[in-house]
C-alpha cells in the first residue's frame, strides 16, 4: 500500500498559496515556486528514513536525517556528511546526514556507503546491492573534521525518457515502483517525469468535450504502446484499453507522486501537445484539425497510423489544453509547474516559417497557462537530434524563443552523443538540460561514451554564455549497463571533469565489495574499450542473432568492402528518422563495433580469473554473464558473415558449418542467459500479465508484451514491421523460442537454394518467418522466471568451447 496522496496535498497546497502572490522571476522564480511546494522537513526525513530501512535495515538507527536550508549550503542546494556526536552511547545515531532536500539527504547516505563504505546499489536486474562491505553498526567510518559538504554545480537531475514509461515501467505495481523512486532519491535525481495513469485523466477531459469511452478505445494504444499513442506517432494498436487499467493507473499515479512529492522531488506532468481521437473532429468540425502521415506502418493502414492534431492556434486547443491540466489538479492536487510536452516528436510542422512555428509554440505554451499560470514547458530536444534538416537556427530559434524566458526548458536529449547546444549557442538562451540518452528500445548491449560524460556536462556549464541548468537520464530503457548510470548520476554533484580511470578502478572495487587485481585489470580495459565509444554513433543494438537482416545475398562475389546482396527491409531513413546517425554504406547492415574485440575477449578472461575469488556475488554474476554475452554475440556478428562469404564463395560445406556455428551460438547463449535472473523474457511476460483482470486481459496483455519486443508493428504476409527487432533483447527463452526458428529457417533456405543454385526463395521465407512471428506473439507458452544453471562454470565452458586458441 501507498500513502494517500491526499495526506500532504493539504501542505501543498497552504505553501502554494503563499506562493502564488510572488512574481516569477525567470530561473529564480522557478526554483522558488518548486522550493515552495515540497513537503515539510519531518515528511522528508521520515521519507528518506524509509529509503534506509529499505536499502540497509540493520543500520536504520545509525544515522540521522536533518533537512536545512541552502543558505547553510552557501546559496544552493547540497548534501553535508558529518559525524554525529554520540558519546559512546550504544545505539545511538553514529553519522548524521544533512541536505536541502531529502533527496540530497538521499544522495548524501548513498555517498557516505560508496566511498567510506565501499558499497554498491544498482537495480536488482543487474546484480542490485553490494553491502556486505559496510561496517556493523557502531563501526561505521568517521568523516574528518566538520564533515564533507557535496554543493550541486547545477540545480536540477532529470530523469527519464517518454518513451521509458512503455519500455521499462510499463508493467509495475507499485512495489517495483516503490523501489525504483528509492533508486532515483539515493541517485540525487529531484526532476522525475511522472506520466502514469495520464489516460484516465484524458478520459475525463474528452467526455466534457462529448467523446465517449467507446471512441477513445480507438485513440488510446495498447499497455506496451501508451508512449506512442501520447505523442501521437499511432492509435489503437495494441488496445483498447480496459477501464480497469485506467483506474489502477490513475491510482498507481497517485501513489508515485505521493511518494515523490515527500522525497522533496518536483516531479513532470503530461500536457496537451495537440493530439486528439478521430471523434473530435465529428464534434467540432470547424476546427482546425488535420491528419498526419504516416508514421512506420507497413502500408498506411489508417487503423493504426495517421493521427489528428489540433493547430495550436486554434481556440479549442487552447481549451483542451486548460482542462487536461485543471483535471490533474482536481486528481492530484498542485503538486508541479514543470509539464512536458513534444508536439513535433517525429512529427514536423506543415510548414517551415519561422512566423508560424512561432505561433504553434506560443499556442502550446498559452495551453499550459491557462490551466497554470506559473507553468513551465519542458520539452524533449529531441526533434533537433532526429530532424535537423528541418530545425535550422531560423526555425530553432522560432520555436525556443515563443515562449517568455524561464518558462521554457529543453532536455539535450542525445548530448552524450550529439550534443545540439554546441551548434545552437545554447540553445539561443533557452535554459537546458545536459542529458544522456545512451540505450535505444531497452536493447542489452554493454555500451558507454564514458571520457564525455565525464567532461560533457562540466564543458557545457562553464562554456560562455550557458544556460545550461541541470543534467539528466534520457534512456529508452533502463536496467542495464549499471556503471554507466552510476557515472552519470554522479555528474550531477561534480563541479570538474571526473578522472575516470580512478573512479572505474574504484567502481570495480565498490561493485564486487572487495579489490582484485585481475577485476581491476579488466575494467581498465573495459573503459577503454566498450566504455568509451567515440565514433558519434548512435547504439542501438543490431546484432545479427537480435535482428537478422531481412537479407537477400546474391551469388555474385563479395567486395572488399561489403557482402554482395539487396537489402530488402526499410532503410534507415524510412524507419522515420530513428536511426538516423547509424547509416552504413554497405548493402548488408553491419552492427555497431566500436572496440578491438580482442581486447574484450581477455578482459572475459581475467574476469573468469578471479571467479573462486568472487562465489556467492550477485553482482559478478550478472556482469560476467553480460560479458561473456557481448563477446559471444559479436563472435556470432563474424560467423553470419562468415556464413554469407561461403554463399557467395559457392562452398555448401562451408556454409553448413559456420550456420550450424551460427545456430549453436544462439543456443550456448540462451544457456548462459538462463543462468542469471537478469536476462530471462518470463518476469516480463508474468509481469503483464499479473495486471490483467479477466481472461481478454491476459491475452491482451501478454500479446502487448510479446509483440513489444519482436515486430513490434503491423506487418503483412509477406512484409515485416519497419520497426521489428527495434526493441530487441537478450533474453533466455526469447533467444531460443524466437531468434533461433528465425535463424534456421534462413539457413535452411540459403543453404538449399545454394545446393540447388535457386535463388533465395524471399516470398517464401518472408511467409514462413511472419506467420511463425504473429503465432509467436499470439501464443501462452510459460517461461522459466527463474535463473538455472552454475553461471560461472557456464561461462567459462564457453570460453573454451569458443575463445580458447
Amino acid at each position: 500500500m501507498c500513502w494517500s496522496l491526499m495526506a500532504i496535498i493539504f501542505i501543498v497546497l497552504v505553501s502554494i498559496s503563499l506562493a502564488f502572490a510572488r512574481p516569477d522571476k525567470g530561473l529564480d522564480g522557478l526554483i522558488h515556486m518548486a522550493e515552495s511546494q515540497r513537503s515539510s522537513p519531518s515528511v522528508q526525513e521520515a521519507a528518506v528514513k524509509g529509503v534506509l530501512q529499505r536499502l540497509l535495515p540493520s543500520h536504520s538507527s545509525s544515522f540521522e536525517f536533518r533537512v536545512i536550508s541552502k543558505d547553510l549550503c552557501g546559496g544552493v542546494s547540497c548534501f553535508w556528511i558529518k559525524n554525529f556526536n554520540n558519546s559512546g552511547v550504544i545505539g545511538s545515531p553514529e553519522m548524521l546526514i544533512e541536505g536541502a532536500t531529502a533527496v540530497e539527504i538521499a544522495a548524501g547516505l548513498h555517498w557516505y556507503i560508496k566511498y567510506w563504505c565501499g558499497a554498491h546499489v544498482s537495480w536488482d536486474k543487474t546484480g542490485g546491492t553490494q553491502i556486505v562491505s559496510i561496517p556493523d553498526p557502531g563501526l561505521l567510518p568517521r568523516v574528518q573534521g566538520n564533515g564533507v559538504m557535496v554543493q550541486r554545480p547545477v540545480p536540477w537531475s532529470y530523469y527519464q525518457n517518454v518513451v521509458t514509461s512503455s519500455y521499462s515501467y510499463v508493467w509495475w505495481d507499485w512495489e517495483r515502483w516503490e523501489k525504483e523512486i528509492d533508486w532515483m532519491a539515493l541517485q540525487g535525481v529531484n526532476l522525475p517525469l511522472a506520466f502514469t495513469g495520464q489516460e484516465s485523466v484524458w478520459q475525463k477531459v474528452f467526455k466534457g468535450f462529448n467523446i465517449s469511452k467507446e471512441e477513445l478505445d480507438d485513440f488510446f494504444g495498447g499497455p506496451a504502446f501508451l508512449a506512442w499513442a501520447r505523442m501521437g506517432n499511432l492509435h489503437g494498436w495494441g488496445g483498447p484499453l480496459p477501464q480497469s487499467w485506467l483506474d489502477e493507473q490513475l491510482a498507481l499515479q497517485k501513489c508515485i507522486l505521493s511518494r515523490m512529492l515527500e522525497l522533496g522531488m518536483t516531479p513532470v506532468l503530461p500536457s496537451f501537445s495537440g493530439n486528439v481521437p478521430a471523434a473530435l473532429k465529428k464534434r467540432f468540425p470547424a476546427a482546425n484539425i488535420t491528419r498526419l502521415g504516416d508514421w512506420n506502418t507497413v502500408n498506411g493502414d489508417t487503423r493504426w497510423c495517421c493521427t489528428f492534431l489540433l493547430d495550436p492556434s486554434d481556440p479549442l486547443f487552447i481549451e483542451i489544453g486548460q482542462a487536461f491540466i485543471q483535471q490533474q489538479f482536481k486528481e492530484y492536487g498542485v503538486v508541479t509547474h514543470i509539464y512536458n510536452c513534444d508536439t513535433f516528436n517525429e512529427n514536423s510542422p506543415p510548414t517551415d516559417d519561422p512566423t508560424y512555428i512561432s505561433s504553434l509554440g506560443a499556442g502550446v505554451y498559452e495551453a499550459m497557462h491557462k490551466g497554470d499560470r506559473h507553468a513551465v514547458w519542458l520539452m524533449q530536444g529531441w526533434l533537433f537530434s532526429s530532424d535537423s534538416s528541418f530545425w535550422k537556427p531560423p526555425q530553432m530559434k522560432a520555436l525556443l524563443h515563443s515562449v517568455p524566458y524561464g518558462k521554457m526548458i529543453v532536455l539535450d536529449l542525445f548530448a552524450d552523443v550529439n550534443p545540439i547546444w554546441k551548434r545552437s549557442s545554447h540553445f539561443y538562451g533557452t535554459p537546458y538540460i545536459w542529458c544522456m540518452l545512451h540505450n535505444f528500445g531497452g536493447n542489452i548491449e554493454m555500451y558507454g561514451t564514458f571520457d564525455t560524460v565525464s567532461a560533457g556536462p562540466i564543458d557545457a556549464h562553464v562554456s560562455p554564455n550557458s544556460t545550461m541548468i541541470g543534467v539528466g537520464m534520457c534512456m529508452e530503457g533502463i536496467e542495464q549497463n549499471p556503471v554507466v548510470y552510476e557515472q552519470m548520476s554522479e555528474m550531477a554533484f561534480w563541479n570538474e571533469k571526473v578522472k575516470v580511470e580512478e573512479w572505474v578502478r574504484n567502481y570495480s572495487h565498490r561493485r564486487y565489495g572487495k579489490r582484485i587485481k585481475q577485476i581491476e585489470a579488466a575494467w581498465d580495459i573495459l573503459y577503454h574499450t566498450i566504455y568509451n565509444c567515440t565514433d558519434g554513433i548512435a547504439d542501438h543494438n543490431n546484432d545479427y542473432i537480435v535482428e537478422l537482416p531481412d537479407f537477400v545475398p546474391t551469388l555474385k562475389s563479395n567486395t572488399q568492402n561489403a557482402i554482395g546482396g539487396q537489402m530488402i527491409k526499410a532503410s534507415s531513413s524510412e524507419r522515420i528518422r530513428r536511426f538516423s546517425f547509424r547509416e552504413t554504406s554497405s548493402d548488408l547492415p553491419r552492427p555497431h563495433l566500436w572496440y578491438s574485440p580482442g581486447k574484450v575477449i581477455h578482459a572475459l578472461k581475467l574476469f573468469l580469473d578471479a571467479g573462486d575469488l568472487l562465489i556467492g556475488s550477485l553482482t559478478y554474476r550478472y556482469d560476467l554473464v553480460d560479458l561473456t554475452r557481448q563477446v559471444l554475440s559479436k563472435l556470432a556478428n563474424q560467423v553470419y558473415v562468415d556464413a554469407l562469404t561461403a554463399y557467395h564463395s559457392k562452398h555448401v560445406e562451408e556454409l553448413n558449418v559456420q550456420s550450424q556455428k551460427f545456430i549453436e551460438l544462439i543456443k550456448d547463449i540462451d544457456m548462459l542467459l538462463a543462468s542469471e535472473d537478469g536476462f530471462l523474457l518470463g518476469p516480463w511476460l508474468e509481469s503483464a500479465k499479473n495486471l490483467a483482470r479477466s481472461p481478454g486481459q491476459l491475452r491482451q496483455y501478454e500479446w502487448n508484451a510479446r509483440t513489444q519486443v519482436t515486430m513490434w508493428y503491423d506487418n503483412t504476409n509477406t512484409n515485416q514491421s519497419k520497426l521489428h527487432d527495434y526493441a530487441n533483447k537478450f533474453w533466455s527463452s526469447l533467444l531460443r523460442s524466437y531468434y533461433l526458428p528465425r535463424a534456421s529457417t534462413y539457413f535452411d533456405h540459403l543453404l538449399k537454394s545454394l545446393r540447388e543454385n535457386q535463388s533465395f526463395p524471399l516470398e517464401k521465407w518472408r511467409r514462413e518467418w511472419i506467420s511463425y512471428s504473429n503465432n509467436w506473439q499470439s501464443g501462452t507458452e510459460l517461461y522459466s522466471v527463474k535463473a538455472q544453471g552454475d553461471a560461472f562454470k557456464i561461462s567459462k565452458d564457453l570460453f573454451k568451447k569458443y575463445l580458447e586458441p
